[in-house]
């Protein structure tokens, strides 16, 4: 008889209701076995993290990443559940890991290499399936990111010691046309345009409006952040959505009218070999028909935004810590001294710089900006002990990671959390492994040159009376930590050494 009842092909379901039943009982009897259904998905999960509570959970957790921000949801999580812990966001299972093993297994392997973010969302900003930085399509991205390797190292790194020491010197000797009235600075739109512009002459070569292409980068990013995790429902509601999807399409416009620019040159060069350079690379494969022209435009696009992007933030954060620590700021210019002298910094120079490569490394631990890295399980797995299925969400909280193991000062700023070797395991500001950042050797380099620069010319201030530091600006961690622009006291003041 049970059986029966089972077997939809023996019975209707109609017929298990008394006849008196009212046939408004129906669907409180539907709704009652798909509340227990879901009511029974509660147990299934070994590993900690908030219940599923008849899918209230999922909503609320998909709820707090997007009020609270990525990083900031997933300290959240981290700290209430511990370092392995898991939610849902989208209605997918999500880990949030910031267990040094754990995401050390997470990094090394190929069946972790996608990464997720609402399908809406990346084709709004242009990356879904083109680029390298969140390109889901793994067949295109191992065409992709060659390109990006060859650019960002070898010979393009030397020639960016030169450029980036070059462009530094052209915009310190113009510091006087960006004052304000106080004469303060915005030390971070400075770096912006600097790191903007070294990377145009590294990567692009066409002439460009600096500040224009400043604030469409600051605006593309804020798309980005917003609408990376947002559900579907959210790209329905126009007045929503138009606003973002206007700031990326500005960025992407004025990139696709440089890369115009750029093929004109191309077509008109007398030296091929004039021209030759990371866009040029991308153009000539279109042509060969291995990319296509919206591919191109993306690669150049991030191309042009990551540095300006992440390392500006980053540098922002180093110079307000010197302006705090005056003997780690004393340190860096005796060994500025020692090292460089008063030449102009060569590339041989940057592996001698020690006490700034400790420098630039701990105010990546202390006050990261890439604060997280997003992943996706191409198969099962166990990682740590714990089953992980095939298309399970994976964000690695380094930031939280960098301050629980290893090392001897976490929650302190100090070079003594570097002065011994660090097992790479344990400090993972851009990753490592098949997905690790591919700019992440000429980054260091590049963070290396612009602080020498500045330093041997200028004493780095805040603002007298302010008391600024990292721990007491607010800071916004979403996609990445950035610090709240609104206020004036972000403004920094450069003095000339004697």
């Amino acid at each position: 008889m049970v059986l029966e009842m089972l077997n939809p092909m023996h019975y209707n379901i109609t017929s298990m209701v008394p006849d008196a039943a009212p046939i408004a009982t129906m669907p409180i009897l539907l709704l009652t076995v798909l509340l227990l259904l879901v009511w029974s998905y509660e147990d299934t999960s070994s590993i900690p993290g908030p219940g599923y509570c008849m899918g209230i959970g999922p909503l609320i957790s998909h709820f707090r990443f997007m009020w609270m921000g990525i990083g900031s949801a997933c300290n959240y999580y981290n700290k209430m559940y511990g370092d392995f812990m898991r939610v849902w966001i989208a209605g997918e299972e999500t880990l949030i890991i910031s267990k040094s093993s754990s995401t050390f297994h997470v990094m090394k392997h190929n069946h972790y290499i996608s990464r997720f973010g609402s399908k809406l969302g990346l084709q709004c900003i242009g990356m879904h399936e083109n680029g390298i930085i969140f390109n889901n399509n793994m067949d295109v991205w191992k065409v992709v990111r060659p390109f990006f390797t060859k650019a960002l190292s070898g010979p393009s790194l030397v020639r960016m010691v030169t450029i980036c020491a070059e462009s530094i010197v052209k915009h310190l000797d113009r510091l006087e046309e960006v004052r304000n009235e106080s004469g303060s600075l915005n030390v971070l739109h400075l770096m912006r345009c600097i790191i903007l512009d070294t990377s145009n002459k590294l990567f692009l070569r066409i002439p460009l409006d600096e500040n224009a292409i400043v604030d469409k980068i600051e605006g593309y990013f804020e798309a980005w952040q917003t609408l990376l995790l947002k559900p579907d429902i959210f790209f329905k509601i126009s007045w929503l959505y138009k606003k973002y999807e206007k700031s990326a399409k500005d960025l992407k416009d004025a990139i696709e009218i440089l890369v115009e620019e750029k093929r004109h040159r191309i077509s008109t060069a007398d030296k091929l070999e004039d021209s030759l350079d990371f866009a040029t690379e991308l153009i000539f494969a279109e042509k060969r028909g291995d990319l296509t022209k919206e591919n191109v435009h993306q690669c150049v696009l991030e191309m042009m935004i990551a540095a300006p992007d992440t390392m500006s933030v980053s540098m922002f954060f180093m110079l307000l810590l010197i302006t705090k620590h005056p003997n780690v700021e004393e340190a860096i210019m005796k060994e500025i001294q020692t090292v460089v002298g008063e030449r102009d910094i060569r590339i041989d120079d940057t592996q001698k710089l020690k006490v700034v490569e400790n420098f630039i490394n701990e105010s990546m631990r202390y006050q990261p900006v890439v604060n997280f890295i997003m992943r996706k399980a191409l198969q099962d797995d166990i990682i740590d002990g714990y089953p992980v299925k095939k298309g399970t969400n994976i964000i690695l909280n380094i930031e939280r990671m960098h301050k629980l193991e290893f090392f001897p000062k976490p929650n302190e700023f100090t070079l003594e959390n570097f002065a011994k070797n660090v097992p790479y395991r344990y400090f993972q500001p851009f990753g490592f492994g098949p997905r690790s950042c591919a700019g992440k050797y000429i980054a260091m380099v590049m963070m290396k040159v612009i602080l020498v620069t500045i330093l041997r010319r200028f004493h780095v201030r805040t603002l007298q009376g302010q008391g600024v530091s990292i721990e007491k600006i607010r800071l916004k961690k979403n996609l990445a930590v950035h610090p709240d622009e609104t206020h004036e006291f972000m403004n920094m003041n450069f003095v000339p050494r004697k």
